[in-house]
């Protein structure tokens, strides 16, 4: 066997698969703390840019669903304030049918038109006051809404609501009504009647826009479950895989080490022939 000290060729090649080892245990300790099979580019170009791009594509989706969620509150502060509208009118029919019978006088009805009175300003005042942000909800603006409930620029991705609610006094035509005659008490049975119907037609526009933000949620929510399962099988590591790889990785690190140190050691016999 030859032994020469220019060149060590055993130690070259230890200590290049030390390298390996070493770079070896450096990826699984940043994938496994990371959580991230690709981290980085280079790790896998082509799924960390498909990661990346529905990284993007799922807050898109969650931001959706955020936009539908809000689009429901405002449905729902509508709804609140048609509630108790309707529940003014409610109260307004019973002072009505009170108002009708004989049982009273022309000195009662009129105590009873004073409360009627102040219900058909509040249910006025609800009209104009019930705001959603800076939006008017029951006064009739007629303004048409456009809400983003999908990750794209499509049409498909807006859903449009045409806000024409006007429940106000005046629109309901009962700011006109008054009980503190028998007659005009019997008459504002009728008024009050088709009020109530228009309330009920504004709040089953409201009721049915509703249900539709629900299927939107629920099918937006299904979505990004599906895109987040999708990444992570290209992103995310395999914890129990990479860490058999660490180890082994780990083992042909100690190994290599070894033997570079029995190639320098190799070196050394030299001297036994100059003894």
């Amino acid at each position: 066997m030859s032994l020469r000290i220019g060149s060590s060729v055993s130690a070259l090649v230890s200590q290049r698969n030390l390298g390996n080892s070493h770079n070896d245990v450096q990826d699984s300790m940043r994938a496994i703390s990371s959580g991230s099979r690709v981290s980085r580019a280079s790790d896998d170009p082509a799924s960390f840019a498909i990661s990346e791009s529905m990284k993007g594509q799922l807050a898109g989706t969650r931001q959706a669903s955020f936009n539908a969620q809000n689009a429901q509150s405002m449905v729902q502060t509508a709804e609140g304030g048609l509630n108790q509208q309707n529940n003014i009118l409610i109260r307004l029919r019973e002072l009505a049918v009170q108002g009708a019978s004989d049982t009273l006088g022309d000195k009662e009805r009129e105590l009873i038109d004073v409360e009627f009175q102040q219900l058909t300003g509040e249910l006025n005042r609800i009209a104009k006051s019930t705001r959603f942000g800076q939006k008017n909800l029951l006064s009739g603006e007629n303004e048409t809404y456009e809400f983003q409930v999908g990750p794209n620029g499509t049409e498909n991705d807006v859903i449009s609501f045409n806000l024409d609610a006007d429940t106000s006094s005046d629109n309901l035509e009962i700011d006109s009504l008054d009980v503190r005659e028998q007659g005009g008490a019997i008459d504002a049975l009728e008024g009050i009647d088709s009020a109530m119907e228009k309330i009920s037609g504004v709040r089953a526009k409201f009721g049915a826009f509703q249900s539709r933000l629900n299927y939107t949620m629920d099918n937006l929510g299904s979505q990004a479950e599906s895109i987040e399962t999708a990444r992570s099988n290209l992103a995310d590591v395999d914890v129990a895989a990479e860490m058999t790889r660490l180890t082994q990785s780990q083992i042909k690190q100690d190994l290599s080490t070894a033997m570079l140190a029995m190639s320098n050691q190799s070196s050394q016999r030299v001297l036994s022939l100059l003894g």
